[in-house]
C-alpha cells in the first residue's frame, strides 16, 4: 500500500474501462481488464492519491473492483450500468508487433457514457482526460471547479477523433495544459511528419506542454523552456504493449500531482518515471505486471534509466 506525502495532490482519471481479449504473435489472453482509465489509474496510484471516473456493465468482475481498491483508487466516480455489458475489445497484434487489428468491438455501456463528476471530485487539481470522445472531454472540463484555482488538464486523443470530430479536438486543445499523443496522431493534427516540427505546432494550438509518444523509441517533451528526449525503458521480453501509453500518461499526471510542479526540470524527471512505469505494462497481458510491480521496482527502473542515459 502506497503512503503518499501530506503535500500530495489528488489526480482524477477519466476514460474507458473495458474487458479485453488480446492475441499476440506468441500468445492469446483470456478475458482481461483493459481500458485507458484502468491502466492510467493504476500507474497514477503509485505516485499520488487517485480518483477514477468511468462506467462498467453488469458483467464487470468483482476481482477488478478489488484490484482498484488494492491500489487505493477512489471509485466513487465509477458508474455501473445494470442494463448493459461492459465495453469489450478484441484485437490481434501483427508479427513483431508491427501494428494491430481490431477483431471485435462492443461499446455496450460505453456507447452512452456521459461522465458525471461527483461533487467531491470537482476540485481535483490534476485531471487526465483519456482518449474518449472530445465532446465528452469538454463536458468534463465544464464540470470542474475553477476557484480557487483551475485544475491542470492533461488530455489524450486518438486518430479516429481527429478524423471524425476535428473541430471538437481543436476546442479541447484550447482548454488543456498538456497534450500526450503518439507521433502518428501528431502528424494528423499538424500535417508535420517530423515530430520536432509537430511538437511546436501543437503548442501553438493551445497546450503549453506537449508530449509525443514514439512507442519503442521513447517520447519527446516540448515546453516553453525547451525540448527533451527520453528513451523507452528496455525490456527483455515484450508480451503485450496494450495500455503502455495510458500507463505512461497516468504516471506523468501522478508524478506532477505528488510534486505539484509542472516546470521543465520536474517534467523531465516525470517522463523518466513514466517510461519506467510503462515498461511493466508491456511485460504481461492487462495490468497484471504493472499492478504487481510496486513502487520500489519502479524506482529501481527509474534509477537504471538515469544511469543508462547519463554521460
Amino acid at each position: 500500500m502506497e503512503v503518499y506525502p501530506l503535500s500530495a495532490k489528488y489526480t482524477m482519471i477519466v476514460g474507458s474501462i473495458a474487458l479485453d481479449r488480446v492475441a499476440t504473435p506468441e500468445a492469446q489472453s483470456p478475458l482481461v481488464l483493459g481500458g485507458a482509465a484502468s491502466y492510467a489509474s493504476v500507474a497514477s496510484s503509485y505516485f499520488a492519491p487517485t480518483r477514477l471516473v468511468g462506467i462498467v456493465g453488469r458483467d464487470f468482475p468483482a476481482e477488478h473492483i478489488a484490484l482498484y481498491k488494492s491500489h487505493q483508487i477512489d471509485i466513487d466516480g465509477l458508474e455501473t450500468d445494470e442494463a448493459r455489458k461492459t465495453f469489450f475489445w478484441s484485437g490481434r497484434y501483427r508479427a513483431k508487433f508491427a501494428g494491430r487489428d481490431t477483431l471485435d468491438l462492443g461499446l455496450n455501456c460505453f456507447e452512452k457514457f456521459s461522465p458525471t463528476i461527483p461533487a467531491s471530485y470537482r476540485s481535483t487539481p490534476y485531471v487526465m482526460l483519456g482518449a474518449i470522445q472530445p465532446s465528452l472531454q469538454l463536458h468534463v472540463i465544464e464540470q470542474m471547479n475553477t476557484r480557487p484555482k483551475r485544475p491542470f488538464f492533461l488530455a489524450d486523443t486518438f486518430d479516429h477523433w481527429i478524423k471524425t470530430a476535428h473541430d471538437d479536438v481543436v476546442q479541447v486543445l484550447r482548454k488543456i495544459d498538456m497534450l500526450v499523443i503518439n507521433d502518428e496522431e501528431a502528424e494528423l493534427l499538424t500535417g508535420e511528419d517530423n515530430p520536432y516540427r509537430a511538437g511546436p505546432a501543437l503548442r501553438k494550438m493551445g497546450p503549453s506542454i506537449v508530449v509525443i509518444k514514439r512507442g519503442a523509441y521513447g517520447a519527446l517533451l516540448f515546453h516553453l523552456a525547451g525540448h527533451f528526449v527520453i528513451p523507452a525503458f528496455p525490456i527483455e521480453k515484450l508480451v503485450d504493449p496494450t495500455g503502455a501509453g495510458d500507463s505512461f500518461a497516468g504516471a506523468l499526471i501522478g508524478y506532477m500531482a505528488v510534486t505539484n510542479r509542472t516546470d521543465f526540470g520536474a517534467l523531465k524527471k516525470a517522463l523518466a518515471f513514466a517510461s519506467a512505469t510503462a515498461s511493466f505494462t508491456c511485460e504481461s497481458f492487462s495490468v497484471k505486471a504493472l499492478s504487481d510491480a510496486g513502487r520500489l521496482e519502479i524506482d529501481k527502473r527509474f534509477r537504471a534509466l538515469v544511469n543508462m542515459t547519463r554521460f
